[in-house]
């Protein structure tokens, strides 16, 4: 099927493998609650078990070093485009305040970026991406 829209998160290319799974979950978390119609409907199995709905299409995950975040992370907020970001300092944090408080403290240029993730047109998406590559 082909979507006129991608969904994509973007991670750098240092982190550890647990560290690269909470992030993508945390950050594609965002994405869902702005944007309601990336949401499909509910799923149920044969017996009726109800489970919560998912995108409607893929997740793209991608990689870079950390020049390719911030270039990634300007040229998003240039296009205006639907963004999560999550920071290093995130990950010493306990709790969603003080997620919001890390970030809230510094200022957009000094952001040290682990990931992020968008949506929007594919043409405009994939120039956002320039420079990252498929993760492996």
């Amino acid at each position: 099927m082909n979507f006129d829209t991608k969904i994509a998160v973007l991670l750098r290319d240092d982190l550890l493998s647990w560290q690269r799974l909470n992030v993508t979950s945390f950050l594609v978390s965002g994405l869902g609650t702005r944007l309601p119609e990336l949401i499909g409907a509910p799923y149920a199995d044969a017996d009726g078990t109800p489970y919560l709905p998912m995108f409607r299409q893929p997740v793209l995950v991608f990689e870079g070093g950390k020049e390719v975040l911030v270039a990634a992370h300007a040229r998003a907020v240039g296009r205006s485009l639907p963004l999560a970001i999550f920071t290093s300092d995130l990950f010493a944090s306990g709790n969603d305040d003080d997620n919001r408080a890390a970030v809230r403290a510094v200022s957009q240029g000094q952001l040290d970026l682990v990931g992020l993730a968008l949506h929007g047109p594919k043409n405009a998406v994939d120039k956002v991406l320039k420079g990252a590559r498929m993760h492996s």
